[in-house]
């Protein structure tokens, strides 16, 4: 056990199907490396959050439909941003493939934030 909880990274986001997102990968290249960031939308999560847990990420690159499935937990993903968060009812989007252009288009889903008023602590009475 003490071998899987060295692996499993900390900082990762909550990665949701509909998510727009960004993720940055390490490239080893002729001895150099470098970031690569390859920006789409979660297709699917599977396996959980543990360290086999994977996520699809689609995107249209010149035409032509564009899938990576990540390990939640490798060492080559630098960082994960989300970008936008769209309202789906299905946990695979797999009809997505099938979909482009207008079609493709996804209705936003509001973040939900706190008011700064209700983050104050209220005044003590005494």
């Amino acid at each position: 056990m003490k071998i899987i909880q060295d692996q499993l990274k900390s900082n990762l986001p909550e990665i949701k199907s509909g998510q727009t997102v960004r993720v940055y990968q390490k490239i080893k290249e002729a001895g150099k490396e470098r970031i690569q960031p390859f920006e789409g939308l979660v297709i699917a999560t599977k396996h959980g959050r543990g360290l086999d847990g994977t996520f699809t990420v689609r995107k249209i690159a010149q035409g032509v439909g564009v899938e990576r499935i990540y390990p939640l937990h490798s060492p080559t993903i630098d960082k994960i941003e989300i970008l936008k968060m769209a309202k789906v009812r299905r946990a695979k989007l797999y009809y997505m493939r099938g979909r482009f252009g207008k079609r493709a288009r996804m209705k936003r889903k509001e973040a939900v934030s706190v008011p700064e008023e209700t983050k104050k602590e209220p005044p003590e009475v005494s």
